[in-house]
Formats: C-alpha cells, structure tokens, sequence
C-alpha cells in the first residue's frame, strides 16, 4: 500500500493530491492513508500537507528503490524488477536463491547495506549503510560457458563508463577493479550455476564505494580503497549512477549475446585500462609470475609477454600492479 500512495504522489508531481481521492483509488479509509504517508516520512520522504488541498513530495530520500531510479531508467529488462532491502546479508546471496527459484532475468537485488558482503576469492566487502550500491544482477544468457568471463567485462566496462558520464576519470583493472586515484572503488563478482556446455543462470555483483566517508573505511584498507566522494570531494546521486549503469549495462550486453558483439566493451576496457604497459604479477592457483600487461584482445583476455619474453593470453586470473598503486591483491 505504502508504494502505490508514493507512486501516485510521483505522478502527481507538483500538485497537490487529496486523501480523499488517494482514497478513492486505492479503496482504503483516509486514516490509512494518514498513517501510510508517515511511515512514507519515516523513510526519508518530505511531504507537505495543506488542509483541502492534500499531499504533496517536496523532497525524496538517495535511496535506490525502483520508483526513485525509474525516472532515469531506460532499458527493456534489466532493472525492470528490482527487489530492494534496507539490509541484507549478501546480495549475490540472496540473487542466487531468488534465480534458483524461478526468479526473472533482468532482476536487480539491491540493499542499502550488506553485512556479509563478498567479493572474488571470498574476502569480505566493506557495504556501509546508504552511501553505496551494493547490487547483484540475475542473468539468464544463452551463450557457451566459455565466454562467461566476458560478462565480467561488460560490467566493468559499464560502471567505467556510467562514472565518467558524471565527470569522474576512472581506469579499469582487468578483470573486474574500477579504481580512482590508484584506489580501488568497484568490485564485481561474477558466479555462475551450470553444466558444462549449458548456463542456468548467472549472478553479477557489484559494490562501488560512493559516498563512504573516511571512517568507513578500515585502517587496513585506506591504502588500498576510496570511494568518489573521498577522491572527488562531493556528494554523487546514487540512484542516478545506478541507473546509468544499468542503461550502460543493458546496452553492452544485449549487443553480445544477441549480436556475439563485443566490440564497444573491449574498447572501453583497453582504452581506459590500468594494466596495458606496466609491468603486473600474475597470482593465480597461488602461482606468482611477473609478466608485461601488452594488451586487451578482441575476445577480453589480458595479453601479456612473460619474463622469458614469451607472449601469453590469460583468461581470468588474479592480477595485481606491483610499485604503481596501494592494493596488490
């Protein structure tokens, strides 16, 4: 009840909207209403009411809800049907068991706050309370399991792009790093459930650091991660990211699964790539190799000439920048 009075409160825009005609529509009395627009006020909401003339939003909270983000939203599905929480253990959690039930392709979960928060390896990612966007993405792509790999790319390449479309340089640490100022901002999980040579489904996730504040941030990692407002010293939108990167998002990926189109990814991955040039470790299956990041290849994996010269091609693995910025891991 409390989103259909926000919605027709939305609609209404600047006019005022009476509770006698909320009432009409919805078919409850108006002392439900009364007590549904204070719980609507209790989430952050600024409604002024005037005596006869009714209800009207004088301010929404930064809070991603599908009817805060829906306005700047402009894709076919994904992002369509977001299932919201105030606090969550883990999104890609509860993403996995919501797609194990059924649940739609397209579908965001997304929590202002995750106490359980994973990223790759399973280390722990640091979710504070409204000042993020901690979301994972239910994906249902008819591709073969070799070319998962290449999903984690267009997410990067869509949270690269979403960022500097609001003024904000960012660089890509192939595979799935957005960094800031040497600094890691974004990470994203990808997990997928399959057989061999079929998906059932795939779970993106994504935390970026927005809004943290310095004392979000453990003493740990301050060498390591950042969020926008501490790099850039301003508050940033979250819903309008958000919804940038979805738009970005959908657009990427409908061109390689219905296209087997990768072009426009790969280039912003290189373009914007951290990596190309400098010299990296390697760290995979606890095998540590130095090597030169040449490259970005047509396919998306990482090019790179070995310390006996030789050039390899590595699909995924973990990749840290040694002498050049804070986290090597």
């Amino acid at each position: 009840m409390k989103e259909k009075i926000l919605k027709l409160l939305k609609d209404s825009g600047n006019d005022f909207l009476s509770g006698q005609k909320i009432s009409e529509v919805l078919g409850v009395s108006r002392a439900a209403i009364w007590k549904h627009i204070n719980t609507i006020k209790d989430d952050g909401y600024e409604i002024e009411a005037i005596s006869r003339n009714g209800y009207r939003i004088v301010s929404s909270p930064d809070i991603l809800t599908f009817e805060e983000i829906k306005n700047f939203l402009d894709t076919e599905y994904i992002g369509k049907n977001i299932i919201y929480y105030d606090s969550i253990g883990s999104t890609n959690t509860k993403a996995k068991e919501l797609a194990e039930s059924g649940q739609e392709h397209g579908t965001v979960i997304i929590s202002e706050e995750q106490t359980t928060g994973r990223g790759r390896l399973g280390r722990n990612f640091i979710s504070p309370k409204y000042k993020g966007i901690w979301m994972s993405i239910i994906l249902r792509p008819n591709i073969i399991t070799e070319n998962v790999a290449q999903i984690t790319l267009i997410g990067a390449a869509a949270v690269q792009k979403a960022i500097m479309k609001m003024g904000i340089e960012t660089k890509i640490k192939w595979p799935n790093d957005i960094v800031l100022n040497s600094k890691k901002i974004c990470g994203i999980l990808t997990e997928m459930s399959g057989e061999i040579n079929h998906i059932n489904y795939l779970i993106m996730g994504m935390g970026i650091n927005v809004n943290l504040d310095g004392e979000d941030i453990p003493l740990d990692l301050k060498e390591r991660a950042t969020s926008i407002k501490l790099e850039c010293g301003r508050f940033m939108e979250r819903k309008i990211l958000l919804a940038n990167i979805l738009n970005i998002f959908e657009k990427l990926y409908i061109e390689f699964v219905q296209n087997d189109n990768i072009k426009e990814t790969i280039e912003i991955c290189r373009k914007n790539s951290m990596l190309i040039g400098k010299e990296i470790q390697l760290v995979n299956r606890g095998k540590v190799t130095t090597a030169k990041a040449i490259d970005i290849s047509d396919n998306g994996e990482l090019i790179i000439e070995n310390n006996q010269g030789a050039i390899e091609h590595i699909v995924s693995g973990e990749v840290s920048i040694r002498g050049i910025y804070g986290y090597s891991k």
